[in-house]
């Protein structure tokens, strides 16, 4: 269990150079429940790494627009991308959380973030006027929820179906479950086209790729050299914490984006110009590779049913084998069944109709932009005419 401690003394002394005071030296006797002095300050701030004030709103986007535009703060991270309840924000020396809070608002808290090994024992002091601070983990593991198996049929639905999202992008949720948390699946579109107003930033994610489904996107990437287009049925992976930025956008633009786990951070990095002057195509960021797929340079060869085929991204030999992307068609009528034991199945229709049916779920027609999760363990049937395209993700790769 964690103790709890309070601020009993603090002294400070100033130390001078050149007749100016260059910093200061000092102690803190922080004492638990039973009285007994447990660390000193010099200790403690050596485990800090940096400081944030969280402040809850009730508007995000209004508080956002307050402190950016009026108070010149600037935004360092945002969370989720599709419907974002949390944005960071920095500016005059201090870093503010905002979050979205409902009912009655609170006094604010500190967040100090440590290194968690060196401060094991201490995670909450309260300040006078019961401000509280808290000590959390600078750099926590990735959170991946165990998450579960569902079958989910997910169809356009209306103009409400789609909600603004990070960087002004309208987004379409192709998953509402998540799956326990564990994925998020999102068709995104930038109507009217032209500049995003977007910046350099990361995503703390397990896996993460892109599909260009219409128009065309200009974008940039750490290491990858000048900024380039991808244009329909352009595909990337984007690993863990790569760099990227877009740039500008055609009318009508349209991708996929699929990403474990569900909600994970967008970090924005303000010290990275790109492009960058390195270019490593070969470069690994946390293991992985970065793929830039084009139908141009693709081979088509046998899906796993019968009748179908596909041209692979190369996401399964850059990711070491966690995901594996595909375009899948159909050049005749075709049915054959399909099942797996992994833990994702995602299916999007890009054009013509795909039939699913399975003993336990029933029948449905896709149409184009209909989606589908198929569950571990069962066994569907699929049908298709010429014409039939859909992306393929699975985790793993079958």
């Amino acid at each position: 269990m964690w103790s709890k401690y309070r601020v009993q003394t603090i002294s400070f002394e100033a130390t001078r150079a050149n007749g100016g005071v260059a910093g200061f030296r000092g102690d803190v006797a922080m004492r638990d429940e039973s009285g007994k002095e447990n660390m000193g300050l010099d200790r403690l701030a050596r485990a800090v790494r940096s400081a944030q004030v969280v402040v809850p709103c009730s508007e995000l986007a209004a508080a956002m627009d307050f402190f950016i535009k009026r108070l010149g703060f600037r935004l360092d991270a945002i969370f989720p991308a599709d419907s974002p309840s949390t944005a960071i924000i920095s500016g005059h020396g201090v870093t503010l959380r905002l979050e979205h809070a409902g009912g009655d608002i609170v006094a604010p808290t500190l967040r100090l973030l440590v290194d968690r090994s060196a401060l094991p024992a201490v995670r909450e002091l309260e300040a006078p006027g019961g401000i509280k601070i808290q000590f959390m983990e600078a750099n926590p593991p990735i959170e991946v929820p165990e998450g579960k198996q569902e079958f989910v049929v997910t169809k356009p639905g209306g103009a409400d179906a789609w909600g603004t999202g990070r960087a002004d992008m309208q987004y379409r949720d192709l998953i509402p479950s998540r799956l326990g948390g564990r994925y998020i699946a999102s068709h995104i579109r930038i109507p009217a086209g032209g500049p995003v107003p977007d910046y350099v930033h990361y995503h703390r994610v397990r896996f993460q790729m892109i599909f260009c489904k219409a128009g065309w996107v200009k974008v940039v990437y750490e290491d990858q050299g000048p900024p380039f287009v991808m244009r329909a049925g352009d595909c990337v992976l984007q690993p863990p914490e790569i760099r990227h930025q877009v740039l500008e956008a055609s009318p009508g633009l349209e991708v996929v984006e699929i990403a474990c786990p569900a909600v994970h951070e967008t970090f924005a990095d303000h010290d990275l110009p790109l492009p960058n002057d390195r270019f490593d195509t070969d470069r690994l960021f946390n293991g992985q590779r970065f793929v830039r797929h084009a139908p141009k340079d693709a081979t088509w060869s046998p899906w796993r049913v019968t009748g179908f085929e596909e041209r692979d991204t190369g996401i399964a030999a850059a990711t070491n084998g966690l995901a594996g992307v595909s375009v899948v068609r159909s050049s005749g009528e075709h049915s054959g069944s399909i099942t797996h034991s992994g833990e994702f199945l995602f299916l999007f229709v890009l054009s013509d109709e795909l039939g699913l049916h399975s003993d336990e779920f029933g029948s449905h027609q896709l149409q184009q932009d209909e989606s589908c999760v198929i569950p571990a363990g069962v066994k569907f049937e699929l049908t298709a005419k010429p014409g039939l395209e859909m992306l393929a993700v699975a985790l793993p790769p079958y």
